[in-house]
């Protein structure tokens, strides 16, 4: 992650949660008549609970026949005390029905705006270049998505909205005992101050404290995710006593770390219980003096007495709040991490050349291009390459000399820190990357298929009618496979097409690059799982496929490279051979101690 998420997460100022709330706020604005309704609400809702007080003790005063409302004072006891319970019955019903409709309103708003940016993360994280996902685990990328997502959710659902509403209520409180005593007023009042203050004490404590709840939550699922993904190799060396052991430890500091927020949360609660019974009991005291020395009456006293414990809930509900908007606050700082991530491939703002379908024939250049994963470790290393319209080529070489980087640069996949690729003498740069990916056709070694049905995985972003889709799998050879399959072309898959073979797998993977009519056709040993008689039935229909069009084939298989019209051999990402497979025998190079390892079975290509 990047060295300044951290920073928000150690609790520096309010002005960086002010300006991640702000990114939130196209998402809010959509849902504009929803919030305004809901902050209307505030008043009415806060003004009903603030009454309740102040009608039980007027109730008080009639039957103690002390000073009361004038329109009280004016009617018979019986006929007051029954006016009383009538308003407030409508007080409480008033404000059941209004906070209702309140919360229905809030956390309707809550879920239509993490929903949105949850789609907007996701579009977001797919259009990150490999280089970030080979850098970030999948279980972290995954909390972010959900559990971050959701905890922002609980920040509109019942965080800031009920913030604003507690605020309204003291604020009503507040102006209604100042307006009945001054001195007990200001008593209750000034007991606020110490109060507010040790809570965001505590919430700053806490916020740190949340923010490493999210990171061990975030590893908790990575380690989940590489397990499970893993779950066959786990199995076969024996590793799940060591592994639920390294997951065990995981678990344990997440559990410190939630021990952590729970001991603030719990902190607060019982700080705010304190001070509300000594609330209480200094308004008994004071209160009490008052009344003996007839300057109050009792009605008064009662609704303070009422007032000094609402006056408290509305702090003690913000302290919730408060705990949910800082794992909020930590949330959307974890978003913004995600968000503010760069998009390293993207589209050029100038116009790429228009060319005819007749002038892509699939040339492919490559001009002094240098690249690395990993700074000061560069894969390739100034690399030319001329691959003509038409011409079928093999890369070969050594594990790591750079074989499947071509492939990725190529592809955009990433970004080269020097040089430049041309394809039909267009820099691939200056292309739309739909465009690149259209007239690249891709197959893998490590076939994926996604869970639907045979004919989505051949389909993905096209849209082939079936009889059309029918026709091009016979001419592929692909019905021996569908015959086999239960239900053909609508047999579903599950996960990575877990109910195939290897070879199925990627018998499919190839029909459906060979569906979209690339005219560059690279193959990464995409026959390496096929038993021998599909790989031929397969070789028969490539010969179709390959025709007029240009090929880059990474193979280990000599039979593979030999019927190639050229063979690049790289080492250390660099182009140290090329010729055919006779030429490069007789040279007596790199490519001629692999061919002979190889016939003698004691390496690959």
């Amino acid at each position: 992650m990047p060295k300044g998420g951290n920073k928000g997460g150690n609790g520096q100022g309010g002005g960086q949660d002010l300006k991640r709330l702000k990114r939130l706020l196209p998402y809010l604005f959509r849902d504009r008549r929803r919030l305004v309704t809901a902050l209307v609400l505030l008043l009415p809702v806060a003004a009903a609970s603030a009454v309740q007080p102040l009608l039980v003790g007027q109730a008080i005063s009639v039957l103690r026949h002390e000073p009361a409302w004038p329109w009280l004072a004016a009617m018979p006891m019986a006929q007051a005390i029954r006016s009383l319970v009538a308003l407030l019955l409508g007080a409480v019903l008033l404000r059941l029905a209004l906070q209702g409709s309140q919360s229905f309103l809030v956390q309707t708003i809550g879920q239509r705006l993490t929903a949105r940016l949850r789609v907007d993360l996701f579009r977001h994280a797919l259009n990150l270049s490999l280089s970030f996902h080979d850098r970030t685990p999948v279980g972290k990328l995954l909390t972010r998505l959900t559990s971050d997502v959701d905890a922002l959710a609980e920040v509109f659902g019942s965080g800031a909205i009920g913030v604003l509403a507690d605020l309204v209520t003291l604020a009503v409180i507040a102006t209604l005992m100042l307006s009945i005593d001054m001195r007990l007023g200001l008593l209750l009042l000034a007991l606020q101050l110490p109060v507010a203050y040790l809570v965001i004490n505590l919430q700053q404590r806490y916020r740190k404290a949340n923010y490493r709840v999210r990171e061990e939550l975030g590893q908790l699922n990575a380690d989940l995710q590489e397990n499970l993904q893993g779950l066959e190799v786990v199995q076969m060396f024996r590793r799940e006593q060591l592994n639920s052991e390294r997951f065990a430890r995981t678990n344990d500091k997440y559990r410190r770390a939630v021990d952590g927020t729970i001991f603030y949360d719990s902190a607060i609660s019982a700080l705010l219980e304190w001070v509300a019974l000594i609330a209480v009991a200094l308004v008994l005291a004071i209160g009490g003096g008052l009344v003996g020395a007839e300057l109050i009456g009792l009605g008064t006293l009662t609704t303070f007495i009422l007032y000094s414990q609402r006056l408290f809930d509305p702090l003690r509900q913000m302290a919730e709040r408060f705990t949910q908007i800082q794992g909020g606050l930590t949330a959307v700082e974890r978003i913004a991490e995600l968000l503010d991530q760069p998009l390293e491939i993207i589209e050029s703002s100038r116009p790429a050349a228009q060319q005819t379908v007749a002038e892509q024939q699939g040339e492919v250049i490559f001009e002094n291009v240098s690249f690395g994963y990993r700074d000061n470790d560069p894969i390739l290393k100034e690399l030319n390459l001329r691959i003509a319209p038409g011409e079928h080529v093999a890369l070969v070489g050594p594990t790591g000399s750079g074989k499947t980087t071509v492939i990725r640069l190529l592809c955009r996949l990433y970004q080269p820190q020097q040089g430049r690729i041309l394809l039909d003498g267009v820099n691939i740069q200056d292309l739309p990357i739909p465009e690149l990916r259209r007239r690249l056709g891709v197959v893998l070694q490590d076939t994926f298929l996604f869970s639907g049905s045979v004919a989505d995985n051949l389909r993905l972003d096209s849209n082939i009618p079936r009889p059309d889709l029918e026709r091009l799998c016979g001419e592929l050879g692909l019905e021996p496979l569908l015959e086999r399959l239960p239900q053909g072309l609508d047999t579903p898959l599950r996960e990575r097409g877990g109910n195939l073979s290897s070879g199925e797998r990627q018998l499919l993977a190839v029909a459906r690059v060979a569906l979209r009519n690339p005219s560059v056709l690279v193959m990464d040993e995409a026959t390496a799982f096929m038993d021998p008689a599909t790989e031929a039935t397969l070789q028969r229909d490539l010969g179709r496929l390959l025709d007029h069009r240009t090929a880059i084939v990474i193979a280990h298989r000599l039979a593979t490279v030999e019927a190639s019209d050229r063979i690049l051999v790289l080492k250390r990402g660099m182009l140290v051979e090329q010729g055919s497979h006779l030429e490069l025998r007789r040279q007596g190079g790199l490519y001629a101690q692999l061919a002979d390892l190889q016939e003698r079975g004691l390496a690959s290509l």
